[in-house]
């Protein structure tokens, strides 16, 4: 959503103020109109963005601008301490989702403020969660930074840390579902030690994470290890009977489809070369099957 398409004025206004960095205004507007922080915004997109609070902008998630200004982390907090004073009703939503588009976005990640936000937010009542959607974004420091705070340490998230006493602890007590989740996590992230040790704890290399997961639900492990450019995790999942013919659920491709489209859309040369070799690897496979 872009500012023009903010059809309120008021509400423009205060996004505008946002985006500026301007604290003093957006202080003035919100005392003088309270609404600003207690209704949403009349915008239904039918996505995560759907009518949304005036807090959930401060993370630029979905991007507008890929900017965010010097003192974002004042202008979050300020705005979550009027959340709270004056929308008590609402407040835990408004701060628990802020965190999530906070913990999952790109412009607060490559802003370098993105620790500091997630503090504002926390420390003004959001629940820190699990930290799997963080992973799946790609944001594993903001991921161990929920866990910090107060987080549910969850076996995908002690994965993709390599918090090897957390693995060992809480392995044997994961159901196959958060098992599955974790391969897939391990996947994503190259990170072909963990493959091995969930594969060996029976962790399902065809299966997709639960939608409730927080996790990609779209693509299974061996497509996961396909965009990471791990041929050593590729390799493992298909010798533990990944189906190479299984397709993701939103593009309908397989691994091998992945590899090639990856190979041709990246524009680093290293990527380039690790996707080819998974490209021929799958090839193989399917020339032998």
């Amino acid at each position: 959503m872009k500012n023009p398409d903010i059809q309120d004025p008021l509400f423009r206004r205060a996004v505008e103020a946002i985006d500026s960095g301007d604290l003093g205004l957006l202080q003035e507007l919100v005392g003088k109109h309270p609404s600003l922080v207690t209704a949403r915004l009349d915008s239904p997109t039918g996505d995560y963005f759907d009518s949304p609070y005036l807090l959930w902008f401060v993370a630029d998630n979905p991007i507008r601008s890929g900017e965010l200004p010097h003192n974002i982390v004042e202008i979050t907090a300020m705005l979550a301490d009027s959340v709270k004073r004056y929308a008590p009703e609402t407040a835990q939503q408004q701060l628990d989702y802020a965190l999530g588009l906070v913990a999952t976005g790109r412009t607060p990640h490559e802003s370098g403020r993105q620790l500091g936000m997630m503090d504002a937010l926390i420390d003004a009542g959001a629940k820190p969660g699990t930290g799997n959607s963080a992973l799946a974004h790609g944001n594993i420091d903001a991921a161990k930074h929920l866990i910090e705070r107060g987080g549910m340490l969850s076996l995908p998230v002690a994965v993709a840390l390599e918090q090897m006493d957390d693995v060992q602890r809480l392995l044997p007590l994961a159901a196959p579902a958060e098992k599955l989740t974790a391969l897939t996590v391990a996947a994503f992230y190259g990170k072909p030690d963990m493959v091995f040790r969930l594969l060996e704890a029976g962790a399902d290399t065809n299966g997709y994470p639960d939608k409730n997961s927080g996790f990609h639900s779209h693509a299974t492990p061996l497509h996961q290890a396909v965009s990471s450019g791990s041929l050593s995790c590729v390799k493992l999942l298909a010798e533990h009977d990944a189906g190479t013919g299984t397709k993701d659920t939103i593009y309908g491709g397989t691994a091998l489809d992945w590899a090639e489209h990856l190979q041709r859309e990246t524009a680093d040369e290293s990527l380039k070369n690790k996707y080819q070799a998974i490209a021929e690897y799958l090839r193989g496979l399917t020339v032998n099957a």
